[in-house]
């Protein structure tokens, strides 16, 4: 599975002196990046150049757009000629999306295309925010708001030039209070940190906040929760919340096999499917689920997943419960009685 970082954030955010540094990094070098530029011309995949990055340019407009065809085509194509050693062994891809990109088509590409989903694996979302400009881009343009509501790491740019950091870092927590806020000049950041996969302990410890009707939930369970009744809740606050669940992550223990937990993710209507762990990633072996959603009742994904576990426990229930003893033959329906669909 090769694992796959979105770089997104507003028209002048950083994202491409961002990636430049890091593929500078020889660490980082062999690392396949798309570049998505809204314009005619394309510029910065040239600003892009490096010694062994592949870099792919995906000039048809803005990402978001053309995601379900382009970007998956991109990446198969990428790993065909992978494979074929016609492109370097690229360790990961980076994709920069446009300024103008909600990020979330393509993170639905990657989940739901069944190709680039059997060979590619979504490790991150990272969002870069001007520090000097943010607060207002924030204020201005829903495109913004979502790239950081859907991100799992969010660095602060141009920090040198001036701007309230702490104002802005407060918008940001409220808009999405479980991803880790760095800043950076020129883009100087560990990209370990910065594209680590392990952003989900710090996603599930984030503290739930409100502003503009979004809200962190939290859900912790100390029993195992049966994997159906796991499932059934996924599918059932998907299509319940569709576009106002914004993100969703959980660490779960299943009645099944509590020594493995299984990753859950979910974006707006789509569901990924459960990631198996080995062992517990530490010593808390609760069952951890957050959601970042828009306008959802706070008491909405508990009393769901409740009344899902009842269910399934009385439908359990009834599966094992023995049938009555008749002491002589079921007496036949009268004929002239239709029988009840119960009966």
């Amino acid at each position: 599975m090769i694992p796959v970082s979105v770089v997104t954030g507003f028209l002048g955010a950083g994202k491409t002196t961002l990636l430049r540094r890091v593929l500078g990094d020889p660490a980082w070098a062999n690392s396949a990046v798309i570049v998505n530029e809204f314009g005619e011309v394309p510029l910065d995949h040239e600003l892009l150049a490096a010694s062994e990055e592949v870099l792919v340019n995906v000039s048809t407009g803005c990402l978001c757009c053309v995601v379900r065809s382009d970007l998956t085509a991109t990446l198969m194509e990428l790993l065909r000629q992978r494979a074929a050693g016609t492109v370097p062994p690229y360790a990961r891809v980076l994709i920069e999306t446009s300024g103008l990109a909600d990020p979330a088509p393509i993170l639905h590409a990657l989940m739901t295309d069944e190709a680039v989903a059997a060979t590619h694996r979504l490790q991150s979302v990272v969002t870069l925010v001007d520090a000097l400009h943010g607060a207002g881009t924030l204020a201005r343009h829903p495109e913004a708001q979502r790239q950081a509501m859907l991100a799992d790491r969010i660095l602060l740019t141009k920090p040198d030039l001036g701007g309230d950091t702490a104002a802005l870092e407060a918008a940001l927590r409220a808009h999405n209070p479980a991803a880790p806020v760095r800043a950076a000049v020129q883009g100087a950041v560990e990209p370990a940190w910065l594209f680590a996969a392990g952003t989900l302990p710090e996603f599930l410890d984030a503290s739930a906040r409100h502003s503009e009707g979004v809200a962190g939930i939290t859900l912790e369970r100390e029993a195992p929760i049966p994997a159906l009744a796991l499932t059934l809740w996924m599918q059932a606050l998907a299509e319940h919340a569709g576009a106002r669940l914004l993100r969703l992550k959980g660490l779960v223990a299943l009645a099944e096999d509590p020594g493995r937990p299984v990753v859950v993710h979910a974006i707006q209507h789509m569901v990924h499917p459960l990631e198996w762990l080995e062992a517990w990633p530490g010593a808390d072996t609760r069952s951890r689920i957050v959601l970042i959603g828009q306008g959802i009742p706070r008491h909405l994904p508990a009393r769901l997943l409740a009344a899902i576990e009842a269910e399934v426990r009385d439908a359990g229930a009834r599966r094992r419960r023995p049938a009555p003893a008749h002491s002589g033959p079921h007496p036949a329906t009268p004929r002239h009685r239709r029988p009840c669909c119960c009966e």
